[in-house]
């Protein structure tokens, strides 16, 4: 496995993955950005699969996934893989829709995409990947705030009517607008954050929002009285430029994320594949295979928190027995 937190840094500050050295290619559609895996098989080998494997879904997931991508096109050079950022409602909406196999989620399916999926006669498998700590973070020229408790969460974040200062929370603090970065309302980020702080509230009208991460760093980066949030890798990969406040006292790292001490901002991560796909296509069932073999080397190497090997093996278990 290679060094991915430094190649984790340079990808999510760019505009894209770059795949592979034989050959890849980028494309952008509606809000998600899609990155396509293209190889060509080294000459006098053979590949064991050939085929094609389409996915979509969270930003968050993706540094998982896009480097699992990098390192299965080593391991099967004719099987072609392509991964976009749609967010994790719109990557469900191309997979109720069937134009995926498998569709990358930061919180678990909604009873109402689980509900469209059925309608449309897909049947699908949740496996498991990782663990997250949805990290709130502000800009390292930020020299005051270096905690927050969920009840300042709630009073930064939720629709009020007032303009938002730094000086309402802490009379100590600067008497400066806050500027909030948040994800985009189709990501899966956005809807647990939704649930665990606002309880459906509106979030604060003055937020810019992005389905791109590297919107919301760059954004933080370049202003002292910004704040925002999104997955742990994405503050792992510029934590020289960012810095992250602890949640009542507690501070997101591998050890408070799995055991779920950093409450409530701990959540899982996921992948759902199409049953059909993974038995019919010999290529998506290979992926999928080396997805569950790797998730957690890969997991831990762009910075996020690998799950029990037990979690793993129930996942592979899960996935044999649909062959």
């Amino acid at each position: 496995m290679r060094n991915w937190k430094f190649a984790m840094a340079s990808t999510i500050l760019g505009s894209a993955l770059i795949l592979g050295a034989c050959g890849s290619t980028e494309e952008s559609t509606g809000s998600g950005t899609e990155t396509e895996q293209t190889t060509s098989d080294t000459a006098g080998e053979e590949a064991a699969v050939e085929g094609t494997v389409s996915g979509d879904g969270s930003s968050t997931v993706a540094p998982i996934m896009e480097g699992i991508v990098e390192e299965y096109a080593g391991a099967q050079p004719d099987v072609q893989v392509t991964v976009g950022t749609s967010g994790t409602g719109g990557g469900f909406e191309k997979f109720i829709q069937g134009e995926t196999d498998f569709s990358n989620a930061s919180r678990p399916i909604k009873e109402e995409e689980a509900a469209s999926l059925e309608e449309a006669g897909v049947e699908y498998t949740e496996f498991q990947l990782a663990f997250d700590g949805l990290s709130v973070v502000v800009s390292q020229e930020n020299d005051w705030v270096e905690d927050l408790t969920v009840e300042d969460l709630k009073k930064l974040w939720i629709e009020d009517g007032t303009s938002k200062k730094w000086s309402d929370i802490n009379p100590e603090w600067p008497d400066e607008e806050v500027v909030f970065y948040a994800p985009g309302t189709d990501s899966g980020t956005f809807d647990y954050f939704n649930e665990v702080i606002l309880e459906d509230e509106d979030l604060v009208s003055s937020a810019t929002l992005s389905e791109d991460d590297n919107t919301l760093v760059q954004g933080i980066q370049a202003d002292p009285n910004a704040i925002g949030f999104f997955g742990y890798a994405y503050y792992v990969a510029n934590q020289d430029t960012l810095k992250v406040v602890s949640i009542d006292g507690v501070e997101p790292n591998n050890d408070t994320i799995e055991s779920g001490e950093y409450s409530p901002l701990s959540r899982p991560l996921f992948t759902y594949a199409n049953n059909a796909a993974l038995t019919e296509n010999e290529a998506a069932y290979d992926f999928m295979k080396y997805t569950l073999e790797n998730a957690g080397a890969m997991a831990e190497a762009v910075g996020y928190v690998a799950l029990p090997q037990e979690d793993y093996d129930k996942g592979l278990a899960d996935l044999e027995a649909l062959k």
